[in-house]
Parts: C-alpha cells; sequence; structure tokens
C-alpha cells in the first residue's frame, strides 16, 4: 500500500537528524554505532535517565515534602549500570527478585534503600533479602507475613514491611498491565475486607514491623485522575486503619506506571505538574480526613528509561506479495521486543538514513524468529526503496526490552550500549553462542 505521510515527527526530545538527514540519539549518528557494536543493538542515553530522576526527585519533594522518596522500578531494566546511576542520583529502588537484588549489589547500591516486591517470595528469596539487608518488604499475602515473621525471628530481626493493597481501581489499560482491580493477582482488597484483615495479622507479628501500605494501579498512564482517586481511596484506608485498629501508617507508597509516548498521537505527560496535582490532591485530604499524611513513595520505572532507549536493526530480507502486504525482515525480533506478541504495543519505526519520504510503502516489521507472530510493528511508513542492509530504529525501547529478552530459537541477546556526552561504551556485552550452551551438561 502507497501512502501519503505527513512530515516525520520525532517523538522523542533526544532525537535528532543531522544535516545529512541520519537520526541520532544523544547527539550520535546511529550508524557509526552500528558499526562499531553491530545490530541488533540496545541504546540508552545516561544524561536522559539522569534528567528524568532529577525531574522526579524535585517533583516529589516539592509535592509531598524533603521526607518522600522515589523508587526506580527496577523490572523496566535492570543491569549493573542502571543501579551505579540511581545510586549516583540519591534515588531508591524497587527489587523483584534475587537477581535484581544481587546486581544492586554487585553495583553497590544501599540495599537499605530497596523495596523487595513480589506476590510469591519463596523462602530462599527472603532468607536471600533479609540477609543482604534489603530496606523493606512489600507484602502481598498473609502466607508471605507468617514465612518473612518466622525468618527474621531465627535471624534476631524486626523486618519492615508495607503491605500491598488493592484499591479497586480500574486505570483502563491495557488489562495484562493493569493491577489495581479488586480481582488482580497482587495485594489484598480493600472492598473484600482483607485489607483490613492482613493488617491485624502484620500488627499481631512479632518480627514484623508494619510501616505502612502500598498500592499500585497499572501501567502506561496518562489521566491524572486515577492518581487522584487512588489517592483518596488510600488515605481513607490509612484512616480507617488508624480508628479501627489504632494504628498509624508512618509510609504510603502509591506506585508508579505514568504512561511514556510510543508513537505520535500518545500524550506527553507533564510529570512535575502530574505530582504536585496529585499532592496537593492528597493533603488535602489527610486534612479532610484529620490525620497526619504519610511519608509518600513514588515508583515510576518505565517512564524513567523508556524514552532514553532505542533499538537499532539491520534490514534483512523484503518481501512483497502483490494485492496483501510488504514485509520487511531485520535482524532482531520478539526476543529483544516481545511486547507487540504479547499486548500489540504500538510503536514508531524509523529509518535511520533519511527521513520518510511523503510517497512511501506501508510495512510489516517483523523479526527472524520461526514464529509468525514475530512482528514488531503493522503498517509502518517506509521508503518504497528500502533494502537488505538498510538500518531501522524502534524508538522507545529502554524499558521492558532488555529485561524481557529471552533466547527463543537460540538467538543471542544484544549489548546495551550506553551514550554520554556523545561516547558510547558497552554497559552489557551482547551474548555470543557459547553463552547459550554455557549451561548445558
Amino acid at each position: 500500500m502507497i501512502t501519503t505521510a505527513k512530515r516525520e515527527r520525532l517523538i522523542c526530545e533526544n532525537l535528532t537528524r543531522d544535516t545529512a538527514g541520519e537520526l541520532c540519539l544523544a547527539g550520535v549518528p546511529l550508524s557509526s554505532l552500528a558499526k562499531e557494536y553491530g545490530t541488533p543493538l540496545y541504546l540508552y542515553d545516561e544524561e536522559r535517565i539522569r534528567e528524568r530522576c532529577k525531574t522526579y526527585l524535585s517533583a516529589v519533594r516539592a509535592a509531598f515534602g524533603e521526607n518522600s522518596q522515589v523508587l526506580y522500578a527496577s523490572k523496566a531494566a535492570s543491569f549493573k549500570r542502571l543501579y551505579e546511576i540511581m545510586k549516583d542520583e540519591g534515588m531508591g529502588i524497587d527489587v523483584v527478585s534475587r537477581g535484581e537484588i544481587y546486581t544492586a549489589r554487585l553495583a553497590g547500591f544501599p540495599l537499605c534503600r530497596a523495596y523487595f516486591h513480589s506476590n510469591n517470595k519463596t523462602d530462599e528469596d527472603i532468607t536471600y533479602a533479609i540477609d543482604a539487608g534489603v530496606g523493606c518488604f512489600v507484602v502481598d499475602n498473609a502466607e508471605e507475613l507468617y514465612a518473612i515473621n518466622e525468618m527474621a525471628g531465627e535471624r534476631k530481626v524486626k523486618q519492615k514491611v508495607l503491605l500491598r493493597i488493592t484499591p479497586g481501581i480500574d486505570p483502563h489499560t491495557y488489562a495484562a498491565v493493569a493491577t489495581g482491580k479488586v480481582d488482580s493477582k497482587f495485594g489484598s482488597a480493600i472492598e473484600t475486607g482483607q485489607a483490613k484483615e492482613i493488617t491485624e495479622l502484620a500488627l499481631s507479628l512479632p518480627s514484623i514491623d508494619l510501616l505502612g501500605f502500598h498500592c499500585h494501579v497499572g501501567s502506561q498512564i496518562f489521566d491524572a485522575d486515577v492518581y487522584l482517586s487512588t489517592g483518596d481511596i488510600m488515605l481513607s484506608f490509612v484512616a480507617d486503619m488508624q480508628r479501627e485498629l489504632g494504628f498509624t501508617a508512618r509510609e504510603l507508597d502509591i506506585g508508579g506506571g505514568l504512561g511514556v509516548r510510543y508513537v505520535a498521537d500518545q500524550p506527553t505527560v507533564d510529570i512535575e505538574k502530574t505530582v504536585l496535582t496529585v499532592g496537593e490532591s492528597m493533603r488535602k485530604r489527610a486534612r479532610e480526613l484529620d490525620i497526619e499524611l504519610p511519608k509518600i513513595a513514588l515508583e515510576p520505572g518505565r517512564s524513567i528509561v523508556a524514552d532514553a532507549g532505542l533499538t537499532l536493526y539491520t534490514v534483512g530480507t523484503v518481501k512483497r506479495i502483490p494485492g496483501y502486504k510488504s514485509y520487511v525482515s531485520v535482524d532482531g525480533g520478539m526476543t529483544d521486543n516481545p511486547r507487540y506478541a504479547l499486548y500489540g504495543s504500538p510503536y514508531t519505526i524509523l529509518p535511520v538514513m533519511g527521513e520518510i519520504p511523503p510517497e512511501n510503502e506501508q510495512m510489516s516489521v517483523v523479526g527472524r524468529c520461526c514464529e509468525s507472530g514475530d512482528i514488531l510493528q503493522e503498517n509502518v511508513p517506509l521508503p518504497k526503496d528500502i533494502k537488505r542492509g538498510d538500518l531501522l530504529a524502534c524508538l522507545t525501547t529502554g524499558a521492558y526490552h532488555y529485561s524481557m529478552a529471552s533466547n527463543y530459537n537460540k538467538i543471542t541477546r544484544p549489548p546495551v550500549v550506553m551514550l554520554k556526552d556523545g561516547q558510547s561504551y558497552i554497559a552489557v556485552r551482547g551474548e555470543t553462542v557459547e553463552d547459550l550452551a554455557s549451561h548445558d551438561v
């Protein structure tokens, strides 16, 4: 299908085209990076990550006071260099596995600023985290509470915890990433009375130090109203527990989930304005309820790293089926980005050398896996003369790409390269075929 497109719009602030029309990330031409490191290639703009950390820290402190904190949600992207950056910027982190805790330890991250999530922590997870000095557990259920109490007691530790509470909010995002509904696999619901029950249990256990509550309603949220409703419900619950159980929550973590732009028709979220709006609302609600506002924490992940990154590919096969559709196959695919296959997630894919011409061809960009669902994006406008060896950039891939990558079809995972001050360096080396067989016996 041949179409006439509007002029190309670069959706990320750190993307430009140079005078020759080549796409650049953080001022660095992408073809030079492809030549040096090969493709597929994960790229990250270090300064963009640091800028987002500073924005969040400034906004949260302005909205909730100096005692508030920002926790980077590690599941968005977890590797040693990122934890070093988070340490430098004064961030906390949330972690969801022993692997993330171990990686943070390697980076020298102070684990007293780490919050350990997961709806099913194993006994090994719990003992590892306690022994490593993880500051706080975010507890999902009663079984976990009992296990932490027992293992902390054996070590003569009183473990700090937050209870994950389900406020009963549907954020109207992808079903797979909506986590605040009553029927979520996460947390204890207020509506069913289970949230009060687990609070009573936590207060009864001798090796548990209950700090307060946690909630997270979902991801890719562009509307502050979701957070305003969440704040109202959670503060009402805090007030109820204070009145009914005599428990004063010292901390309240309201999660993360702010959205990012993957395509031009999605909005840009003003992080500072959104956080300040939520802060004003929660302060007002606390006054109405006649309670002291607890220490507030936020857990952004995607919105810190997503638009700091892109993935670079080389075109292999170009296939046209007259009367049907056209395919451009690249040297990556669902192994380095499974999100279209999982969620139908939209992406912007651009040619590296030169803008999309007004007269272009709508094509399906697909991967190299032996799998019909190995699709990166449908209906992508690309130059009609696109050919083998051309470079394509998939934008906004800093979150949930490296962290969700797989070795399906025994394909090696790409390297992660960071850009700073016009220079590049490897943060995670690319896998080799020898790596793939290294655990075989």
